[in-house]
């Protein structure tokens, strides 16, 4: 097992397979984009296998590929073939912007993808395009539903609340999600942007999420969420209920992810890989463990189990976020992978 000084056992590892994004979100990063990792820095499917073997055999039983967009990676479905045939068998999913979803979740399910999350802060085609710098809405509705079509479920949407920007469109994109069939789950804003304009001062926090959300819907806390990053709330009633799409066992649901400004560090199982192979034990964290270089040098499997103990064993007990002297990342979110 992976365990830290405080008890926290690591069994979900996030792997990103580029740094690359086809959108420009203004929360995010700059019109023109960012500096990109050269491609022989970029670990290969050779060396991601080889990770999540090593991972694996240390008690890590989930596996989420991320980016940047990770589909935007040539062979991204034969490297999910290949990972769907590791023993033990990880659960396997991937947090996509759906840009190019459409074409590829056959593909995708049929090589052994579990489910996807998918990024969408809005239902209006302007706004997206406003926000993301790029007119793709409609590919992304596609995406989402060739997504529920080809058993990839449950579907969950993520979506960034900002005051100005979308935060009264909560309600409407909740009621959308339950006719469509798919798990709204709402985000906030977190301090990873690659400019580094991020304030707590204009952050939406999670409880002016459910005030909103509220005015339209009757909710109701679920109990303990163990692990997951997302507070569930059951919704109980709200607009067009006949409209909603069959309820999942334990009812119609809306999640809040609330890194900010209520932590849940204390139950974090999360380790992150880069594209670069370097391994993070907190998402906010400044320290990283190179994996790549280690693998590169010529490190045994059992050498580089020894490196993620260590660095596992070091994982601070929170992100500090709230606390005098936190400092922004140096890299940002798309560089180390969501």
């Amino acid at each position: 097992m992976l365990l830290d000084t405080f008890g926290r056992q690591a069994e979900d590892l996030r792997i990103s397979l580029t740094d690359k994004c086809s959108l420009r979100c203004t929360y995010c990063m700059p019109a023109e984009g960012l500096a990109w990792l050269p491609a022989k820095a970029v670990l290969s499917d050779d060396e991601i296998v080889r990770l999540a073997t090593v991972f694996l055999g240390l008690g890590v039983r989930t596996i989420r590929l991320t980016g940047g967009e990770p589909l935007v990676r040539a062979g991204v479905a034969g490297l999910i073939r290949r990972l769907a045939q590791l023993q033990p068998r990880p659960e396997l999913s991937l947090t996509t912007n759906a840009i190019s979803l459409a074409d590829k979740a056959e593909e995708l399910a049929r090589s052994g993808l579990d489910r996807v999350n998918v990024s969408l802060d809005t239902l209006d085609r302007e706004k997206f395009h406003s926000l993301t710098r790029r007119d793709r809405h409609a590919d992304v509705l596609a995406g989402l539903a060739a997504a529920q079509s080809a058993g990839l479920s449950p579907v969950k949407v993520n979506a960034v609340l900002m005051r100005d920007q979308n935060l009264a469109e909560a309600p409407q994109l909740l009621e959308w999600a339950l006719r469509a069939g798919y798990q709204m789950r709402f985000i906030e804003h977190m301090p990873l942007d690659a400019e580094h304009l991020w304030t707590l001062a204009d952050m939406v926090t999670a409880d002016e999420v459910l005030e909103v959300l509220g005015q339209s819907f009757t909710l109701r806390q679920t109990a303990n969420r163990g692990h997951a990053p997302a507070e569930e709330f059951e919704v109980l009633d709200g607009p067009d209920r006949s409209h909603w799409a069959q309820a999942p066992a334990g009812g119609h649901r809306v999640g809040i992810i609330a890194s900010v400004s209520r932590p849940f560090c204390r139950d974090c199982d999360r380790l992150r890989l880069t594209a670069d192979g370097q391994l993070r034990t907190c998402l906010f964290g400044h320290q990283e463990t190179d994996l790549r270089g280690a693998m590169r040098q010529g490190a045994t499997d059992a050498e580089l189990a020894e490196l993620i103990r260590v660095a596992v064993r070091a994982k601070p007990a929170g992100h500090g976020i709230n606390a005098p002297g936190f400092r922004q990342p140096e890299r940002p979110m798309s560089a180390i992978g969501g």
